[in-house]
């Protein structure tokens, strides 16, 4: 019994050990996830502002521009997928990449060819084990991504949708992220960013209306000038939100994942400690039960002897 009792001891250091570590991570993740919001909340209005600004320039002119005009016969996409470089954090990357999944196999259907641009370890381990092509990817900074990382994941981007499909060029860019909405909820989405979506963006704002945005802007030099100089900007930007976005809501998940297993953690702890008890109560009782069994046989030896 005091084999068991050990057991149980040993099991109580391990799992109090691990509480410790779950709950260090919980806080450095809620801490971490206040700094991810403000990132957000200060990018969000420059992303929306500037999609408002290509939108007038495309729609108050009649240039033509690759980054804003349709494919009469779409037969190429590329996805960007970003996901995280680090796990612990419940299903967060697991339901970004069912969702790029579900945009593939749409794609897919429409006739066009998928190529893939990953962020993200998770990611690229996913498309590594199953032996899947990825154009490009980058890993190692989503905790914590920075206007330089977007520029450089939107380069070749950029460069892909100018480039003819013939020669290995796509006709449209998607992009598969989380939506951070509050602490609780995180939402994984997909959104097309090329061609823009002029009716969309147009949608989205009363104040957009073509008739009310002409006004605001002069084209100088010219349009197509404008738009070269803008649509990089509208990329870069939209990605660096995407990035700000999906940091925020891993940093939620692995706060919200540690919480359980704290949570789960305590629980343990208190079984481990009911049940050490129980055979700690069981191992007394036992040396209880051989002392007064020693001392009864002692009493009718002496008793023996007497006679």
């Amino acid at each position: 019994m005091g084999a068991k009792l050990r057991v149980y001891k040993r099991r109580i250091r391990s799992v109090t050990a691990t509480k410790k570590i779950t709950k260090a991570m919980e806080m450095i993740a809620a801490s971490r996830v206040v700094k991810a919001q403000r990132q957000v909340a200060a990018s969000t209005p420059y992303a929306s502002e500037l999609t408002r600004a290509v939108t007038a320039v495309a729609t108050g002119s009649n240039t033509q521009h690759p980054l804003t005009t349709e494919a009469e016969q779409p037969s190429r996409a590329a996805v960007l997928l970003i996901t995280s470089d680090r796990g612990l954090a419940g299903g967060y990357s697991s339901n970004v990449i069912k969702a790029a999944e579900q945009l593939t196999e749409r794609l897919k259907a429409e006739g066009k060819e998928v190529d893939a641009y990953i962020v993200g370890r998770k990611g690229v381990s996913y498309y590594s084990f199953r032996e899947r092509k990825v154009v490009e990817s980058w890993t190692g900074f989503t905790d914590n991504p920075t206007y330089a990382d977007a520029k450089a994941i939107a380069a070749p981007l950029i460069g892909a949708v100018q480039q003819d499909t013939a020669e290995g060029g796509v006709d449209e860019l998607h992009i598969v992220t989380t939506e951070f909405i509050s602490m609780m909820t995180q939402t994984a989405i997909d959104d097309r960013l090329l061609p823009l979506s002029l009716d969309k963006t147009l949608a989205e704002s009363e104040e957009t209306a073509k008739g009310e945005i002409l006004p605001l802007f002069d084209f100088e030099p010219s349009a197509e000038d404008v738009l070269d100089a803008l649509l990089p900007r509208y990329v870069e930007s939209r990605i660096y939100n995407a990035l700000l976005q999906a940091a925020a809501s891993k940093h939620a998940a692995t706060r919200r994942a540690m919480k359980s297993a704290t949570d789960n953690a305590e629980d343990l702890i208190k079984s481990l400690s009911r049940l050490a008890n129980a055979a700690r109560q069981a191992e007394i009782t036992q040396e209880i039960s051989e002392i007064v069994g020693g001392a009864s046989a002692l009493a009718d030896a002496t008793a023996g002897s007497d006679k």
